[in-house]
């Protein structure tokens, strides 16, 4: 196959960050996706429809001429959201989503909800006004195992949020885990997955074989081949549950490669080329535009794109950095080759 034309996809999780950041990034994202979910992680937090329509034209104006590209925003949800912020949020056009960060969980979550139990008033009115709830599934006591963490999630809270909200409509962002894919499959059509194309192509082996690659680290953190597999075969399965939801996480190199760095990897500049690779080496590639532009519109009950893009089989070197030398951006492959290229 030398090209691949499939439906404009959308990204249904990404970080754009603002200011600078901002401006550098996403034109990437633009480039590719019709539309995207974008976190409300910043500092401070997104938690209002005012604050969400704000970022919102910040993030219009930064899209580049000539290009079409819809945010959809989403709000942090905390301990003191309440069911008439809730109920605003459902009447506006522009949020699609709450965002439940557990307090510590990944960057700028500080936030975010230490008791689980104590926002189930809250979900109640997500419930009830029929908005998603998208989960950072992973506990964060200091005791439990890091690689473990989304596992007991799913076992310590998810399974009791499903079954007191049957309705609620629920995405369990990035799922890392062949638990995570089990339970998603066995649940009811109200709970769906995203999967990132670095969950999909590495397990920990690229993050910590032969010496630790500050840009490989991720959370949740990327895991044994055992579940990467597990990923890949959900992914290319065809089934609806599951869909593409990249979590680009741009950070300025400085701050991944220090002592103590940064979560996140950095992927919007060549995110359907890594997901093309990913679904190639799984003999899938006639998988991909369900994964990529279907499904993921269809969960959250918006309409398909109508317009393609394209990909061509062509090698391409991926640059060492983007940005300019106050916001230079690692990519996830800086320096190696892909082989696919978007059009």
């Amino acid at each position: 196959m030398k090209t691949l034309t499939i439906t404009r996809p959308d990204d249904w999780h990404i970080h754009v960050r603002n200011g600078a950041l901002l401006k550098t990034v996403l034109p990437h994202t633009a480039k590719q996706f019709a539309r995207a979910i974008i976190m409300p992680n910043l500092k401070p937090p997104v938690t209002t429809v005012a604050q969400a329509l704000n970022y919102r034209d910040e993030i219009l104006q930064a899209v580049p001429v000539g290009m079409d590209f819809t945010p959809l925003m989403t709000l942090y949800l905390t301990g003191t959201t309440s069911e008439a912020d809730i109920k605003l949020a459902a009447e506006s056009d522009a949020v699609v989503a709450y965002k439940l960060y557990p307090a510590g969980a990944t960057t700028n979550s500080d936030a975010g909800v230490a008791n689980i139990k104590a926002i189930y008033p809250a979900l109640s009115a997500l419930e009830k006004y029929n908005l998603p709830l998208l989960i950072h599934g992973e506990v964060t006591d200091e005791h439990s195992d890091i690689f473990d963490r989304e596992r007991l999630f799913i076992e310590t809270h998810l399974n009791d949020i499903v079954k007191n909200f049957p309705a609620l409509r629920i995405v369990f962002e990035h799922v890392t885990t062949s638990e995570a894919v089990q339970f998603v499959s066995a649940s009811a059509n109200t709970i769906a997955a995203t999967i990132t194309p670095q969950h999909l192509l590495f397990n920990r082996n690229a993050l910590l074989a032969g010496g630790i690659r500050p840009h490989y680290y991720c959370l949740p953190i990327l895991k044994r081949e055992q579940h990467r597999l597990a990923l890949v075969a959900a992914a290319t399965s065809g089934n609806p549950k599951f869909f593409l939801g990249t979590d680009s996480a741009p950070h300025v190199s400085s701050l991944k490669e220090t002592a103590c760095g940064c979560a996140g990897c950095y992927s919007a500049h060549a995110a359907i080329e890594l997901y093309a690779e990913a679904f190639e080496r799984a003999d899938a590639l006639d998988k991909l535009e369900g994964f990529a532009s279907f499904y993921g519109a269809d969960f959250y009950r918006l309409p398909r794109n109508t317009t393609t893009v394209t990909l061509e089989k062509q090698s391409w070197v991926v640059p060492s950095a983007y940005g300019d030398a106050d916001h230079s951006i690692t990519p996830l492959k800086a320096g190696e080759t892909l082989s696919w290229k978007l059009r």
